[in-house]
């Protein structure tokens, strides 16, 4: 399973991850959520689209092909 989302500050997205902070949500059906891949972008909306599109392709294994080599989709969106 995994999540995709953008934020602001990493460190405190995963601890409310980790301690259900968000009730009743997807992230809160488990609390041992490991960071597999971030990704910077220069500013917040390429980051709202790289998101959407990853969230597009609803793919495990396009997610795990990005986590192995993600320069291809950073150059993608941060032009």
């Amino acid at each position: 399973m995994y999540y995709v989302g953008e934020t602001k500050d990493l460190d405190q997205r995963l601890i409310e991850h980790r301690t259900r902070f968000f009730k009743g949500s997807y992230t809160s059906q488990t609390n041992d959520w490991e960071l597999k891949l971030s990704l910077l972008f220069e500013n917040i909306n390429q980051a709202r689209r790289a998101e959407a599109f990853i969230k597009r392709m609803n793919s495990k294994k396009f997610i795990e092909k990005l986590i192995l080599d993600s320069d291809w989709f950073l150059e993608k969106f941060n032009s």
